[in-house]
């Protein structure tokens, strides 16, 4: 029975990696879209982390886990025969199939290494494999899904040094030092999870003070290396060891100098410091809250995880992701009820929790952003796209098309200055804009993608008459819901589920206008 659950859950975790969700512009743009850049021609969009003065992220870590599959997938490609560049989204699956692949591997892997109990263990399998975070955030090329392995195996190091023998434990040794300095240049949280940890090898370094030096070489050479790599990244010229020793570019301190200052945080929103505990640790764990208070197993595991949340919680931002390595820790400490009704009730809520957030993150949340990226790069038309209350696209998916293609992402503007700058760039209608796909045969076109929940786009939608922008449907995608255009005080909770659920989808209309006269517009009030 155990078997077959799990095998059924790591078939589900499989089709949530198939799903063409977007839980966050960071699985894009802090990962596989800088990489796509470097290894293919695709047109790439680099965030202010990576071009601001002082640069806060590495591309240490992202060269094996994106880089060496890219590198693989292009060999497989040109060693097949195939002309040209492979196409994105062929990449983009192929990395999504490969974060199923080690989060099935790696992540279960340290689990079944960190619970000793049989019994225990299983039990501890099953809530990792049925929790919708593993089917989804772990599933997608976050840096924190990076982040949640580093801190498993890190910990297994740390159980493999305190108990092995002597030369098992400079293996172990070497081994941590390498994947510690990883998880530092990975996420500059990363340490908070081993502070806890990090004190039980304290007595074993004192008696075998070898074992602490051949960690530190190893996380030495393994932060040169790192160094040298973001250093030849962030110079425009080629390096050389007096730019190394002069002006290293250390991408772990920059980002700790810009985290520490408060008005940077501000620019991301400002949290309490119980936002994680009250608000962010129940959205991805659910009923399993109630047992972490009940009687938990205490593990190195546990102190992990109280550790993490512990030392993040004193940062004013805080989003629920940055809680994922504490996931499987947490999960793998809890004892479920005995009482065979507690049990029922609890599996009950446990199942529908995760069934009910699995969908909305796994299907529906920004669902529509990659196929709709995949559409346009199709266009032959398309010389104008504005994307309008959506995240950010990631324009890498457009397949060489951005040479022509310009993509606005303009995400929070007000719905007439839509209007009129989509008057500034729409094309004049023409006969062909009337009839079935003769549009595409024009050299331009632009084109509008806005989620159907959308309201104040109505009024404009049908306009038939000789005046203003004229909107052609051409494209829609229904699995999509936009969490972020949510306004609950003003429009009430019905109102809102309605318009946010009842019309949830994403399209793309094509946009001209009459160029005889001139439009005008007048605010619609809705």
């Amino acid at each position: 029975m155990w078997r077959r659950t799990y095998l059924l859950l790591i078939l589900v975790r499989l089709g949530f990696a198939l799903s063409p969700s977007y839980l966050h512009p960071d699985e894009n743009f802090q990962g596989p879209e800088v990489i796509a850049g470097q290894i293919f021609s695709y047109p790439v969009r680099l965030t202010w982390e990576f071009t601001s003065e002082h640069p806060i992220r590495s591309v240490f870590p992202l060269w094996p886990v994106y880089g060496l599959p890219m590198l693989l997938l292009r060999w497989l490609w040109i060693g097949n025969g195939n002309d040209g560049e492979i196409p994105p989204i062929a990449v983009f699956w192929t990395l999504r199939v490969l974060m199923f692949i080690i989060s099935f591997v790696l992540e279960d892997w340290a689990i079944h290494e960190l619970v000793q109990s049989r019994r225990h263990r299983q039990v501890a399998q099953l809530l990792v494999a049925s929790s919708y975070v593993t089917w989804t955030f772990q599933t997608h090329t976050f840096s924190n899904s990076i982040e949640t392995l580093v801190v498993a195996w890190c910990l297994v190091l740390v159980e493999r040094i305190l108990e092995a023998s002597a030369s098992s434990s400079l293996t172990a040794s070497t081994v941590l030092g390498i994947v510690a300095v990883f998880g530092v240049f990975n996420r500059i949280t990363f340490p908070a999870f081993l502070l806890i940890p990090g004190l039980q090898l304290i007595p074993h370094f004192i008696k075998k003070p070898l074992s602490l030096l051949v960690m530190a070489a190893s996380g030495l050479l393994t932060g040169l290396i790192a160094i040298s790599l973001d250093t030849s990244f962030y110079t425009p010229h080629s390096i050389s060891w007096s730019d190394l020793y002069r002006h290293p570019v250390i991408t772990p301190l920059n980002n700790l100098q810009y985290n520490i200052s408060p008005s940077n945080l501000a620019e991301h929103g400002l949290h309490p410091w119980y936002q994680h505990i009250l608000v962010n640790l129940p959205l991805l764990v659910g009923p399993a809250v109630a047992l972490l208070f009940a009687k938990p197993h205490l593990s190195l595991r546990l102190s992990s995880a109280i550790s993490g949340v512990f030392v993040l919680s004193i940062f004013q931002h805080q989003e629920a992701r940055f809680l994922l390595p504490t996931i499987p820790l947490l999960l793998s400490s809890l004892q479920l009820p005995k009482n065979p009704t507690l049990f029922k009730v609890w599996v009950g809520a446990w199942v529908g929790f995760n069934v009910i957030l699995g969908l909305l993150m796994g299907v529906y949340h920004q669902g529509g952003i990659v196929p709709a990226q995949v559409f346009l790069s199709k266009q032959p038309d398309a010389t104008q796209a504005i994307w309008w209350k959506t995240y950010m696209p990631p324009i890498w998916l457009l397949n060489g098309k951005n040479a022509v293609l310009n993509t606005r992402d303009v995400a929070g503007m007000e719905g007439n200055e839509l209007l009129e700058e989509l008057d500034r760039i729409a094309t004049c209608d023409t006969p062909a804009d009337r009839r079935n796909f003769e549009y595409l045969k024009e050299r331009n076109g632009t084109y509008l993608i806005a989620p159907l929940s959308s309201i104040w786009l109505d009024p404009y939608l049908d306009n038939k008459g000789l005046e203003g922008l004229r909107f052609r449907e051409v494209w829609r995608y229904t699995k999509h819901l936009n969490l972020d255009d949510l306004d609950w005080a003003e429009d009430g909770v019905w109102p809102t589920l309605k318009r946010a659920v009842g019309r949830r989808g994403l399209a793309a209309w094509r946009v001209t206008k009459s160029c005889g006269r001139p439009a005008k517009y007048d605010q619609v009030q809705i």
